[in-house]
């Protein structure tokens, strides 16, 4: 496998790990940390299990609070995962595009998926991605971003900052194409584990594909307390496996 370190594509940078024999899926991994904390180093041994499956891993920094303000880290994100794909080529080129994130990473990937806008800016529709690892992504307004308002943390806001908010459009059945998998704890954070069912329950009564829509229930575990363990980097080697098979 081969790493490139340190690759800057605007605000922040992502180091990549390819596998020996390309072309390959690319997964592409933002960290969590409440959007506050956290670093790209987060996920290198995975990444580096999933290069030895072969599946090629980019794992990338955003810009974070105290400094960065709504949506910052959502366009640092969308112009990541651009740079990826137009500059494939250099990289040995990928046969598949897929992304993830944890907390804050998966609330990320969640607002990208579900509110057109900031992929769209570079051209790219979020279901021209073979698909997605929501890790226990908060499915309301961030807490965060509650907090950047001057708003209690504990409270619950369904709007432009949360992917909730843009479940009704644009992607639904037929429309549909990406893969998504969800995952949450039994003793995750207060409300995650509801606000989950909540929006899968959503999903399904708006048409979403139930045949394309996963739910993984980490049992035993409290919020991502599993993102540290071999069994995560399974999860999505699992998840990518049956499309880089065909």
């Amino acid at each position: 496998m081969k790493w490139f370190d340190n690759v800057s594509y605007g605000n922040a940078c992502f180091d990549l790990c390819i596998p020996d024999k390309m072309p390959a899926p690319l997964f592409l991994y933002f960290h969590g940390g409440g959007l506050e904390a956290g670093d790209k180093a987060d996920f290198r041994t995975h990444a580096e299990t999933l290069a030895s499956r072969g599946i090629a891993c980019a794992t990338a920094n955003y810009r974070m609070y105290p400094t960065a303000k709504f949506p910052d880290y959502l366009e640092d994100s969308a112009a990541c995962f651009a740079y990826l794909k137009e500059h494939a080529d250099e990289f040995g080129s990928f046969t598949g595009y897929y992304m993830g994130g944890s907390s804050a990473g998966g609330y990320i990937c969640l607002m990208l998926y579900f509110d057109p806008h900031y992929l769209g800016k570079h051209g790219i529709a979020p279901d021209d991605l073979n698909g997605y690892v929501f890790d226990a992504g908060q499915p309301t307004t961030h807490f965060n971003v509650l907090r950047e308002r001057g708003l209690d943390t504990r409270a619950i806001r369904v709007d432009e900052a949360a992917p909730l908010y843009f479940i009704d459009h644009p992607i639904k059945n037929p429309l549909q194409k990406s893969r998504l998998l969800f995952l949450a704890a039994d003793n995750d954070i207060v409300c995650r584990l509801e606000q989950h069912r909540v929006m899968l329950r959503t999903m399904f009564q708006l048409g979403y594909s139930p045949a394309r829509v996963e739910f993984k229930l980490m049992s035993g575990y409290s919020h991502c307390q599993y993102d540290g363990s071999p069994v995560f980097a399974d999860i999505i080697s699992e998840f990518i496996r049956p499309d880089s098979a065909k």
